[in-house]
């Protein structure tokens, strides 16, 4: 199975490793954020992440 885009496209192969650390990156913050509670820092790392993802998803016509 191909992985997902945020908007639910499939993803070139190509970018599929960098789809899956990303991918990976926010489901462990977003799991630390559930054990630890709020945190500024924490809250800052997933906006930049999510803002990041969706920079390289226009920068990339949704192909990522």
């Amino acid at each position: 199975m191909q992985p997902q885009s945020p908007q639910g496209k499939p993803s070139s192969p190509e970018h599929a490793p960098a789809v899956e650390h990303v991918s990976s990156a926010h489901e462990l913050l977003q799991a630390l954020r559930k054990r630890i509670g709020e945190h500024p820092e924490l809250a800052e790392a997933i906006v930049k992440l999510e803002t990041a993802l969706s920079i390289l998803t226009v920068k990339t016509g949704g192909m990522l």
